[in-house]
């Protein structure tokens, strides 16, 4: 029992040794400037992200805008027909009026 007492206490040993370097290590990391930069980058980057999220929402609207004008568009070059291109079709259609074939006699 005495030597499972003295393995325990070593394994507990260790793991406390472990654990202190651990922490030791996460300190120097989290106070190097290195860290420093990447948590600023971060930083950066998570506020041009917010900006992209904003402009990508204002692009649903923009798109249903777009939608509108292209159907407005097409509406507007559709040719329209209007009263007067009925009539004066409806005037080139009529055959033209015969000639008559006798020749008229001069006035004197």
């Amino acid at each position: 029992m005495v030597g499972a007492m003295a393995e325990r206490k070593s394994q507990k040993d260790l793991l406390s040794r472990l654990s202190d370097v651990g922490e030791e290590a996460l300190s120097r990391v989290a106070g190097s400037p290195t860290t420093s930069r990447v948590l600023d980058t971060v930083g950066g980057m998570r506020e041009r992200l917010d900006e992209i999220q904003k402009k990508v929402r204002g692009l649903d609207a923009l798109e249903k805008r777009v939608v509108k004008l292209e159907k407005r568009v097409e509406e507007l070059s559709k040719p329209k027909r209007s009263a007067s291109a009925t009539r004066s079709r409806a005037t080139t259609t009529k055959p033209p009026a015969a000639r008559s074939t006798t020749r008229k006699k001069p006035t004197s």
